[in-house]
């Protein structure tokens, strides 16, 4: 069983890549607390808390915060994640896959090593100093989380696979995969699910220069951790929220809506 909700209802605040940008996402949720039924609505952060940005530790305890304050919070698995997971030994992957040659030499994850007081590539440092919490939620993130009116998955779904067969391999998570393709590919994005997939698929992943809806697509991530405004989609509204300016901007979607559980 996951760490967090992997099967949600009702409406949605979905939160793009978010990459240590601490300050970022603190006026988000600010934005979010001030929504007349923030009580009813799921927030959904799609991956990519930690690396790149200055604060991933803050992140991830912002993060832990908030479940605190407001129940009905889930954070979906990204490529950073498993890889620091990896790393760190907190899943059960094959000694064949480098998770610890591939984190801490191509994915900027020196600002997490630095974020939690530690030297950059002090693997053994890094877990002695993880809270408890961050070590349970990281062990166990879940790779997909399920609505009756969206699927979020951090880079998408193959257009080439049968939907049943991804969502199945999704809800197992096999760690045997050196590069699980729903949370490392960059095609995704382009080419969008299979044609069989019920609802519209929110992703994360590929930064993109706004919030871009078609192709049964969400895709979300505006900054990829290096700069731009981090971004919010309510869900089933397709308003997006900013954290670099006040206001909304609602946007036309026309995506398909089907219930499949």
């Amino acid at each position: 069983m996951a760490s967090v909700p992997t099967r949600i209802e009702g409406p949605v605040a979905v939160i793009g890549d978010v990459h240590g940008q601490t300050s970022q996402l603190r006026e988000i949720i600010a934005q979010l607390a001030r929504l007349p039924d923030i009580h009813k609505r799921w927030i959904v952060f799609i991956g990519d808390l930690v690396d790149r940005g200055p604060d991933p530790a803050g992140t991830v305890q912002l993060y832990c915060d908030l479940v605190k304050q407001h129940e009905k919070v889930t954070w979906l698995c990204g490529n950073h994640e498993l890889a620091m997971a990896g790393t760190l030994g907190l899943i059960d992957a094959p000694d064949y896959i480098d998770f610890r040659g591939r984190w801490t030499h191509h994915y900027n994850s020196h600002t997490t090593f630095e974020s939690y007081g530690v030297e950059h590539k002090d693997v053994e440092g890094l877990k002695a100093a993880l809270p408890e919490e961050h070590i349970r939620l990281l062990s166990d993130l879940p790779w997909g989380i399920e609505h009756r009116d969206y699927l979020f998955v951090h880079a998408g779904l193959d257009r080439n696979i049968p939907f049943e067969t991804q969502i199945r391999i999704l809800r197992e998570r096999d760690y045997s995969l050196s590069h699980p393709p729903w949370l490392y590919s960059k095609e995704f994005i382009l080419t969008g699910p299979p044609t069989d997939c019920p609802v519209p698929v929110v992703i994360g992943h590929v930064p993109v220069p706004k919030v871009q809806f078609g192709n049964d697509t969400i895709a979300i991530d505006t900054t990829g951790g290096v700069g731009g405004a981090l971004s919010c989609v309510l869900l089933p509204e397709n308003i997006v929220l900013q954290s670099s300016f006040s206001g909304t901007a609602p946007v036309e979607a026309p995506v398909k809506k089907r219930f499949w559980w």
